[in-house]
């Protein structure tokens, strides 16, 4: 075990989150959530792996759910048959045999691409399919992932509590920008070592990377498309929050700084998936009940948007036709993204997923031994069918989760916290390497999976145990 400068960070943080307790200290675990690229300390024994800051807490949230009097039986009830833990359960059983079966199964009958945990000084290398250390830290990765999904969906169905899910929201939210303009004002000044204490994992840092003269916002974490993703994710959930209740001022400024981030990230994947998940919202909305929700005040500020971006659309393409700085933006960070040297070398990746696929059957190469630059094909390259299709209905359940009464402050959370996931799933989608969504993806659905079944338990004569 190898500490780091960050490891004093870590003790500190999860120090101050036990002592708190997990419905007092909620926002403290989504506070480490930004911090992407910080370890708690290295494994040089197991790869050189890193063991982040935010995954030693989920280890520390797990405890504290399921050590306490009727934690266990808590969990259990989280797992329970026709419930999303159940599906969870399931796929983390396959994935398990996916991992430490798979691999072996199937050696050299197909090539796969290693996923490099250094500074890519040999590049990615296509090799024959066979067990590594990889398959073992990508389900370390993606059990911690799934542990987030269970300690807080357990934590929030006996401790329902919106308002400081709303709150560890902010926390995520104010840290990131203030993460992000750190990055980018240190770097102006010359002092870019400000970050390195943050910086310890032991995989690439794109802090240096530049787009048309500008420094790519990373904030605390490795590069600008996992920046972007998370704060896309933020986006998402403050956008739906904003809609049902226009009066909240927070929801107001916490939805323009998420936006900001994802502008600022100059990442192509976000800026696409920002359009895509914004159309998907204005068409889910027309076409659901949410349209029931919306009051005139929302109906309104849609209609200005509508014509509001319409203009701004046409401005981006006057501006593209004429000023040649706005071209090259666009065309580097958009247009011409997939003819750019990242984007071939993206393009192969998950052309080989496809065929790491039909290598093996339908079954996949095995969970950490595939790369893609998409989560479908990394799915179906690394889980194969079946484990997608786990993936799915896993995703398909907790967003069919529904709140025994509309309109509620549990409602509004609960449906925020879907959408905060659909957004990013949407950016996933886009540049995912591995089938692991990451621990905050897996925190959100865990806390609108417990909230939502909170509320059918307070529809009982008798609420069942509760957390502190």
């Amino acid at each position: 075990m190898q500490f780091l400068p960050s490891t004093p960070l870590a003790i500190v943080m999860i120090g101050a989150l036990v002592a708190l307790g997990l419905n007092r200290g909620l926002w403290l675990f989504f506070a480490m959530m930004p911090l992407g690229a910080a370890a708690a300390f290295n494994l040089p024994a197991v790869g050189n792996a890193s063991f982040g800051i935010k995954e030693l807490a989920v280890i520390v949230v797990l405890g504290m759910v399921v050590f306490r009097p009727r934690g266990l039986d808590n969990a259990l009830g989280t797992l329970r048959p026709g419930q999303p833990g159940a599906i969870a359960l399931v796929l983390f059983v396959y994935c398990v045999l996916s991992a430490l079966w798979v691999p072996s199964v199937f050696a050299g009958m197909t090539e796969v691409f290693t996923i490099s945990r250094s500074a890519n000084a040999n590049g990615i290398r296509s090799i024959p399919l066979g067990p590594t250390t990889g398959n073992l830290t990508q389900l370390f990765a993606l059990t911690l992932s799934l542990a987030a999904f269970l300690a807080l969906a357990t934590h929030s169905r006996t401790w329902p509590d919106p308002g400081r899910i709303e709150q560890a929201m902010v926390v995520a939210t104010g840290l990131n920008l203030a993460l992000g303009l750190l990055d980018i004002g240190s770097a102006a000044v010359g002092m870019a070592q400000i970050m390195d204490p943050l910086r310890t994992a032991n995989y690439s840092i794109l802090s240096e990377a530049e787009m048309m003269g500008f420094k790519r916002m990373i904030g605390g974490f490795p590069e600008a498309s996992s920046f972007g993703s998370f704060s896309m994710g933020l986006m998402g959930f403050w956008l739906h929050r904003y809609l049902v209740d226009p009066k909240s001022r927070v929801a107001l400024v916490m939805l323009l700084i998420a936006l900001f981030c994802v502008v600022r990230s100059t990442s192509s994947a976000a800026y696409v998936a920002l359009v895509v998940y914004i159309g998907v919202y204005a068409v889910y909305g027309a076409a659901t009940r949410m349209r029931s929700v919306l009051s005139r005040q929302i109906v309104i500020t849609a209609i200005l948007g509508a014509l509001l971006m319409w203009h701004a659309m046409i401005i981006i393409y006057a501006a593209y036709e004429l000023v040649e700085p706005v071209a090259a933006f666009l065309n580097e960070t958009v247009f011409e993204k997939l003819g750019s040297d990242s984007g071939v070398e993206r393009m192969s990746w998950n052309a080989q997923a496809l065929r790491n696929l039909f290598d093996t059957w339908l079954m996949g190469a095995g969970l950490g031994s595939a790369r893609a630059s998409n989560w479908l094909l990394s799915s179906l390259g690394s889980v194969g069918v079946p484990g997608t299709v786990l993936f799915a209905a896993f995703l398909v359940a907790v967003f069919r989760m529904r709140v025994a009464v509309p309109g509620t402050p549990a409602d509004m959370t609960v449906s925020a916290l879907k959408w905060g996931c659909a957004a990013t799933l949407v950016t996933e989608v886009l540049i995912a390497s591995t089938p692991n969504l990451g621990v905050f993806f897996f925190a959100m659905t865990g806390l609108a999976t417990g909230l939502a079944r909170s509320t059918q338990v307070e529809a009982s004569p008798v609420m069942r145990g509760r957390l502190a």
